[in-house]
């Protein structure tokens, strides 16, 4: 129960969504800034991509620990101590002389303090507000993370270029200060469980669960069999932590994870389309990142500029998505946009290729960003509307983890995708161009390397170019296509939400 309602008050929104603008903020500007953290700490791709995932993959193992801690200690106390962690994170990430430093900051620091502070800004908000105003509140959340997604490219471009990836971590630093000035705004909430009731063997199951399945998946392009091996373990003990929940509740007592929460149609359809949203845009940004640095060789602070048409159909529409519901309830919202969003891949499943320009990718850009941006806006209070108070913060966890986990597993899925789409595009250049070299093995990998090295092609033979090219093409229309069939499972999903729950109120 909330102690003292804020229900007429939107600063308490305010000081989460804060939260949330950062940590949307943190995993964008990496990624337009990777290449100035090598030579500043005079490292490679691969060791600064290996802290990246560890940041991600400390947070999903955590989550779910952390959700069930908001019920103990307090979920505004939880908060406020993740707020604080996530500020010594950003500190030590900014003076990192080394990658060691970088490391124990960014993934370490932040990705504890991003598990404890997801679930409770999810659970914060779906205590202190209710009805029409949670829909607003929780549409208002993906708002902000879609302003987050605009603006993040930009901030990390710009910093990064004229000034210096660190005086990012210091930006972040900024609105820490604000959060902890603030938080005190929060209702408080009573802990509605003890400390007795802390299930730590489920913790440290569903963490060893999650860290071999989301390990295994960023590290299927190094070693397949290996990875296959950790997926598969890590499925076994997730079904292990499930046998133990359920076991656990039979015999009355209260377990990390209430299974039972599933039994609810629209949680399971909200999760997994949050899900796969989360898979798709993260998959998304990786490749459209790729293609404006390494073939058309934007910096920074451009590549931000290029992704602004993605960036801004996300922000157009999830503002327009609360207005729509009322008319056109969350299925129907939601369909157009999965519908919209296809229209956009199958739009840029043509449009990659050596001479393309910035302007050519943005009408598909814009259509995919677009219908992404109703799914940002709905798909939490699709999965939370139904639930009931004494479960939010249960059900804000797995709404949480599958965020997590299709933020983590996006980038490792459709960078597989490529990989292989880049493999079927070699045979199908050589086939087409130099044929005589058809089944010559050492010639792909000659091609393929001159591919990994797209910024040399200036001045190369024509039939290098031309097979660069069809790479290219084949590679990305590969991917569009894959995020066009993700996008249609979407909608499968979607057509299955119940709208009787969804009354204008």
């Amino acid at each position: 129960m909330n102690d003292n309602p804020s229900e007429n008050s939107w600063i308490p929104l305010i000081v989460v969504v804060c939260a949330s603008f950062i940590i949307v903020l943190d995993k964008l500007f990496m990624n337009v800034s990777i290449s100035h953290i090598v030579v500043d700490l005079n490292t490679d791709v691969s060791t600064i991509q290996m802290i990246v995932s560890f940041y991600t993959l400390i947070t999903a193992a955590l989550i779910l620990f952390s959700t069930k801690l908001q019920d103990i200690v307090n979920k505004k106390k939880l908060f406020i101590f993740g707020a604080i962690l996530f500020g010594i994170g950003t500190f030590t990430s900014a003076i990192s002389s080394n990658t060691i430093m970088l490391f124990i900051g960014w993934s370490a620091i932040e990705g504890v303090a991003g598990a404890l502070m997801l679930p409770a800004i999810v659970s914060i908000i779906s205590g202190t507000y209710s009805g029409k105003k949670r829909t607003i509140a929780l549409a208002t959340l993906g708002i902000v993370t879609a302003i987050a997604d605009v603006i993040a490219p930009l901030i990390g471009g710009v910093i990064t270029t004229y000034y210096s990836w660190r005086y990012t971590f210091a930006f972040e630093l900024i609105i820490i200060f604000f959060i902890l000035a603030m938080g005190n705004k929060i209702p408080n909430f009573k802990p509605t469980e003890s400390k007795n009731d802390l299930d730590i063997i489920g913790a440290i199951i569903s963490g060893i669960g999650l860290v071999l399945l989301v390990l295994g998946i960023l590290t299927l392009n190094k070693d397949v069999t290996i990875s296959i091996i950790e997926i598969i373990s890590g499925l076994i003990v997730l079904a292990i932590f499930i046998w133990y929940e359920l076991k656990r509740k039979r015999t009355g007592k209260v377990p990390l994870l209430d299974v039972g929460l599933f039994r609810d149609k629209n949680l399971r359809l909200g999760v997994s389309i949050k899900f796969l949203y989360n898979l798709i845009i993260s998959g998304t940004f990786f490749v459209l990142v790729l293609f404006f640095q390494s073939v058309l060789q934007l910096n920074p602070f451009n590549t931000g500029l290029a992704s602004i048409p993605f960036c801004l159909g996300l922000l157009i529409f999830s503002l327009s998505a609360p207005k729509l519901i009322g008319k056109l309830n969350h299925k129907g919202t939601l369909a157009i946009g999965c519908i919209i969003s296809i229209i956009g891949c199958l739009i840029l499943s043509y449009q990659f290729k050596l001479n393309t320009s910035v302007l050519d990718l943005i009408p598909g850009q814009f259509l995919l960003g677009a219908g992404l941006g109703f799914m940002m806006a709905l798909t939490v209070d699709v999965a939370l509307f139904d639930i009931p108070a004494e479960s939010q913060n249960n059900a804000s966890g797995i709404v949480s983890t599958g965020d997590t986990l299709g933020s983590s597993m996006g980038t490792a899925i459709i960078g597989i995708i490529l990989i292989l789409g880049v493999m079927g595009g070699i045979s199908t250049a050589v086939d087409t161009y130099a044929p005589s070299h058809s089944g010559d093995d050492q010639f792909h990998l000659e091609v393929y390397n001159h591919f990994q090295k797209l910024d040399n092609l200036d001045g190369q033979d024509k039939i290098i170019v031309n097979t660069a090219n069809i790479i290219i093409q084949n590679a990305m229309a590969s991917v569009m296509y894959v995020l066009a069939a993700l996008l249609g499972l979407i909608l499968i999903l979607t057509m299955r939400i119940k709208n009787k729950n969804f009354k204008k109120q």
